[in-house]
């Protein structure tokens, strides 16, 4: 079908638009990322660039010269997956059961998980109960306070409830237990909720730091942020201690934060494309028949 000039004027404006606003979300990390590589007059002199005059890699050496850092990205990875599955482990099996409303005691526990949106224990009970579990400098104290979100957890049962009923009943009638429906027909429809919100939690754990800090001692458990952040402090020191030609010798503050956002920011961002297609692909299309 041709289409009429209006609806192509109509697709033009629609792309335009669009590209402006994607624009405003890319424009502001590639201008962080030209100043991860720019000497520090053009840092200090310009308001904006992409692309920067010179290609310097100081800050790069600076932030990779930490003997810590190889291992602080391998216990960040390894927190991360190990958190984000964990994560997910308790809130689609809490989340299921809380979606049917046969289930004894339902609004009971649907009271208590959302009296936790409302009041929450604080820093220091929350350091107490660690404390008393025998988590302090291990990896459990990484991993458990954030291994469940009481959001998430309402967002996927209201997504469990909105699945058909007649499908898990169909799978009953033919002898699927009620664990067996929830691996072969509940999960695999799934796949676009817990595709969004592992990837929530994977940079809810990536860009954590605050539980390192308060729950290790033992600097050889310090993931990828907590160095990072040392690094910047470091850096700071450096050069608001230095003379005009110590500072000459320095990476600049700025392009230093700048490059650690850049390699804080990548990993978690490579991840992105090998779940895109569960954000936009609908599973539940063509599920129902009649």
């Amino acid at each position: 079908m041709k289409k009429s000039w209006q609806s192509k004027l109509f697709d033009m404006f629609n792309t335009v638009v669009l590209g402006v606003f994607a624009s405003t979300t890319v424009l502001p990390f590639l201008y962080v990322l030209a100043c991860s590589f720019a000497p520090e007059k053009e840092i200090l002199s310009k308001p904006f660039f992409i692309i920067p005059s010179e290609v310097h890699l100081r800050s790069y050496k600076y932030i990779f010269s930490s003997p810590t850092l190889p291992r602080a990205f391998l216990v960040s990875l390894f927190i991360t997956i190990s958190g984000a599955l964990t994560a997910m482990f308790f809130t689609l099996t809490m989340a299921y059961p809380l979606s049917k409303k046969y289930l004894v005691g339902r609004n009971v526990l649907l009271g208590l998980v959302t009296f936790t949106l409302v009041f929450g224990g604080g820093m220091i009970p929350g350091f107490l109960v660690i404390k008393s579990l025998g988590f302090i400098n291990k990896y459990w104290a990484l991993i458990l306070p954030g291994a469940l979100s009481t959001w998430n957890l309402l967002v996927v049962k209201n997504f469990f409830q909105e699945l058909p009923q007649e499908m898990e009943d169909s799978a009953r009638v033919d002898g699927c237990s009620a664990l067996g429906t929830f691996l072969r027909i509940v999960l695999p429809l799934s796949m676009p909720v817990i595709a969004t919100f592992t990837l929530f939690y994977a940079v809810g754990y990536w860009n954590d730091y605050r539980s390192a800090l308060l729950y290790t001692t033992n600097n050889k458990m310090w993931p990828l942020q907590l160095v990072l952040r040392q690094i910047i402090l470091m850096a700071a020191g450096n050069i608001d201690g230095a003379t005009f030609d110590e500072a000459y010798t320095q990476p600049p503050l700025e392009s230093v934060k700048n490059a650690v956002i850049v390699f804080g920011t990548v990993p978690i961002l490579a991840v992105y494309p090998f779940l895109q297609k569960h954000f936009v692909k609908g599973i539940m299309i063509g599920a129902i028949k009649g």
